[in-house]
């Protein structure tokens, strides 16, 4: 795979993930692999604390959606710079540099 097609299946779920990392043009796609690595760690923490927060009736709701769109908005930036080609970094966790 192409830097673009690596990068945007980045994107496409955490199996696509694993297989851009696994298949794809790494040191072409690095900064999109490690933008994609981080909303998929987003996700799993935002359904973590869904989970934690479900105890607590009104509250619990609201942080777990407020989490969920959150993951959704960043998962779209990031899909379109991909897309795009663009090197952009996700706000918030776009800093975060865990591939090398």
């Amino acid at each position: 795979m192409d830097k673009k097609v690596t990068s945007i299946v980045a994107y496409i779920a955490p199996i696509g993930w694993l297989i851009a990392f696994l298949a794809g043009d790494k040191e072409g796609a690095k900064f999109h692999l490690n933008q994609a690595l981080m909303v998929w760690i987003l996700s799993i923490l935002s359904g973590v604390v869904g989970t934690v927060c479900a105890f607590v009736p009104i509250v619990g709701s609201i942080i777990s959606m407020v989490f969920g769109i959150a993951v959704l908005v960043f998962w779209i930036l990031g899909l379109v710079a991909a897309c795009k080609q663009e090197e952009k970094e996700i706000p918030i966790i776009g800093g975060i540099k865990i591939l090398k």
